[in-house]
């Protein structure tokens, strides 16, 4: 077997020592919604990957719609965040941060006084969510975003990436998969405009483009990546005729913005439809940047991709819950530990930090 996958990359400015990435996971250990001392240490007992990407964190007040998720637009939060980021660097990791605004993906109940949940058509999802107060509620219904808050919300994504690199972040990680708020507008099935921000698929993916944009503006395209789901049904999403040409499109404008990577989601391995190869080859084809996979890899398989050049970094997502030594263990094939899913969104340290090196 290869050893690409432990090999070096530069990811522009950034040098990876391996082409590993730990992918976000939400893991609902930030309590009030900042960084703790435990986070520290989550982050730094895997600081071995060439990248983490932290689990997902609100740009917003408005975009923290489940329990006990990290935010990035208080001091308090900038703070926590900073000894995450010093703790990895020490640990000689580099470390992304992924911002993720849940837009409809929410309820009352998990929201601060004076939000307002927030989508770009007043489309309620199916289904419930945890809450720390009732536990399962219905979700609610959104609110159809203005252009004021259309403009509000971009701004805030800018003022979150300026505090990320504040932080100590070495960049940040656009959330545009897995039906949360960017998606929400890229896919018609939540977003219904008839403005300039939905109706064609060149009007559905500008929210996306324009975050992008101005976050790119802000603190340097090389250090901003967007993570996508096409053909992902999480959240409400749909398969949809345009798919293809709405992520080649997307893909397009992401490289005329001269982003540092695009990381595509395939969660066919846990019962999704499965990502066409298509148009991963798409996005390959029409992006300059690195291009991140993930979803089900084992060694071979990430070896595999990287040596035809189907990928430059691949991502390990539930691997690397259960096992902090993660690279140690695919290099040396050493068997990997199962994880506890009864503790993936539990508060506390057990199943968080106290799974064992070896």
């Amino acid at each position: 077997m290869t050893q690409a996958l432990f090999s070096a990359y530069s990811l522009g400015p950034i040098a990876l020592k391996n082409r590993i990435v730990m992918a976000p996971l939400t893991r609902n250990r930030a309590v009030d919604n900042v960084p703790n001392d435990l986070v520290v240490e989550y982050y730094k007992q895997r600081a071995h990957a060439g990248l983490i990407i932290t689990e997902g964190t609100s740009p917003s007040p408005h975009g923290l719609g489940y329990a006990r998720i990290p935010g990035l637009f208080s001091s308090d939060q900038v703070k926590g965040w900073r000894k995450v980021t010093e703790a990895v660097h020490a640990a000689g990791g580099k470390i992304f941060i992924q911002l993720m605004h849940t837009g409809r993906v929410s309820n009352v109940k998990n929201m601060p006084a004076g939000t307002k949940i927030l989508a770009p058509s007043a489309i309620k999802m199916q289904g419930e969510v945890f809450t720390d107060a009732a536990g399962m509620q219905a979700y609610s219904e959104p609110q159809a975003m203005t252009e004021a808050e259309i403009q509000s919300t971009i701004d805030e994504y800018v003022s979150s990436a300026k505090l990320a690199i504040d932080a100590g972040f070495d960049g940040v990680e656009l959330h545009a998969a897995n039906g949360y708020l960017i998606e929400q507008f890229i896919n018609p099935a939540s977003n219904q405009r008839t403005d300039a921000w939905g109706g064609t698929l060149e009007k559905r993916i500008q929210f996306a483009l324009k975050i992008a944009e101005k976050v790119s503006n802000a603190i340097g395209g090389t250090k901003v990546g967007m993570r996508v789901s096409p053909y992902g049904v999480f959240n409400d999403m749909t398969i949809y005729p345009e798919i293809d040409q709405t992520y080649t499109a997307l893909a397009k404008g992401l490289s005329a913005l001269k982003l540092a990577y695009v990381h595509i989601v395939d969660h066919s391995s846990m019962g999704a439809p499965e990502v066409q190869k298509s148009v991963k080859e798409t996005i390959r084809s029409h992006f300059s940047g690195a291009l991140i996979l993930s979803g089900g890899y084992d060694r071979a398989r990430a070896e595999e991709d990287i040596k035809n050049k189907r990928a430059d970094l691949v991502a390990f997502g539930r691997p690397f819950i259960s096992n902090p030594d993660l690279v140690e263990k695919l290099l040396e094939g050493k068997p990997l530990r199962d994880p506890d899913f009864s503790t993936f969104y539990t508060p506390g340290a057990k199943g968080y930090t106290d799974y064992p090196v070896g």
